[in-house]
């Protein structure tokens, strides 16, 4: 991995990091099983996701609420996954 990459991707964790104690400790499993192998589309994903409010992210990820972008609602089945 290069070193932009890696940078992004560190970044990409950080803002993970999230107020909600259900959606940090999801996120926190998510990069445990994950490591650093993600493809840029599951990046672009997850940047999407980050930039939400915790509690609309919290009710799609809980099931309150569905999306119908396919980026989305692939990166969230991944997210309930874990």
């Amino acid at each position: 991995m290069d070193e932009e990459r890696g940078a992004r991707l560190r970044r990409l964790r950080w803002h993970c990091r999230r107020a909600l104690l259900e959606l940090d400790l999801m996120f926190q499993r998510y990069w445990r099983r994950t490591g650093d192998d993600v493809d840029a589309a599951t990046e672009a994903a997850l940047e999407r996701l980050v930039a939400m409010e915790d509690h609309d992210l919290w009710d799609l990820v809980s099931g309150r609420r569905e999306t119908d972008d396919p980026q989305l609602k692939g990166m969230v089945e991944k997210l309930r996954q874990v």
